[in-house]
């Protein structure tokens, strides 16, 4: 009687667990747009929110958001719960509603990145002196290297954007590029991930694309919690773990993460300072 009551006690268990889990609500997971799409952004960041899921015993819905600043926006006001971000729509997030950073994700194995402006060779453009008078291109107001950076770097040399150059137009990191290397832009502001990743995959030609300027190193990308989640210590112990499982498991399941992404490492707020010195110093974050 006793070798029965074994088995069905270990099974009435897991089902009370399995019915706990699913009572709990699904992780909002949200993630820039980090591929030339939303339906490839979609399809390369699945498999990990996959494994989130497994590892946390609970659904991850994923949602790619197209603009860094609505990435933080969602983040601040509780839409989304999870988040892969840009540097600079994290600390966003952390000024205006306390979201946390637990993990950076890493890139050829370094937790950093640089800005670049980038211009195409026929150009005549060798420096940022000859960019007076051009036209040229940020990324998103939410976005580190394609706005934060590079406008911190011409505000420190006296730059105004308005009246240094010609037309200063906003748009997403892969307009810039293909459009910088079609010739229809005379120059503008990108990160050397982006740009290594559209020269492998063809969608920019590498004789067509010259960087002028690189930042410092940057902090790589942020793994976010909202400030609700980030008190769950717990909860928080499991998702770096989980995160941290991601580098080892490319070996076996490449696809978890995009080419080049090595996995994670655990990291916290104070990481991302050069981000928000750099905030303060434009104006963008106002000191609290």
């Amino acid at each position: 009687m006793k070798n029965l009551f074994k088995p069905l006690l270990a099974a009435a268990l897991a089902l009370a667990c399995a019915a706990v889990a699913a009572a709990e609500p699904p992780l909002k997971f949200g993630v820039g747009l980090f591929q030339p799409d939303r339906e490839r952004n979609d399809a390369t960041y699945k498999p990990l929110a996959q494994h989130l899921a497994a590892r946390l015993g609970r659904p991850v819905e994923l949602r790619t958001v197209d603009s860094w600043e609505g990435l933080a926006k969602s983040l601040a006001n509780g839409e989304t719960d999870l988040a892969l971000m840009g540097p600079w729509g994290y600390v966003l997030a952390q000024h205006a509603a306390d979201a946390q950073v637990v993990s950076t994700i890493l890139y050829d194995g370094k937790p950093e990145y640089f800005a670049i402006i980038v211009t195409h060779p026929d150009s005549g453009i060798k420096t940022v002196a000859d960019l007076k008078g051009r036209n040229f291109a940020f990324g998103d107001k939410g976005s580190t290297s394609g706005y934060l950076i590079p406008l911190h770097f011409f505000m420190s040399q006296g730059i105004d954007p308005d009246r240094y150059f010609s037309k200063v137009l906003h748009t997403r990191h892969q307009a810039i590029e293909t459009q910088v290397a079609a010739g229809q832009l005379d120059a503008g502001a990108d990160y050397n991930r982006n740009r290594n990743a559209m020269i492998e995959q063809g969608l920019i030609k590498a004789e067509r694309s010259k960087i002028i300027w690189q930042s410092a190193p940057l902090p790589n990308d942020a793994f976010a919690v909202s400030a609700r989640l980030f008190k769950d210590k717990a909860f928080v112990a499991r998702l770096q773990a989980a995160l941290a499982e991601v580098g080892p498991l490319l070996k076996t399941r490449p696809d978890l993460l995009p080419p080049h992404y090595t996995g994670f490492v655990s990291t916290d707020n104070g990481f991302y300072k050069p981000i928000r010195d750099a905030g303060l110093a434009t104006g963008k974050l106002l000191p609290k």
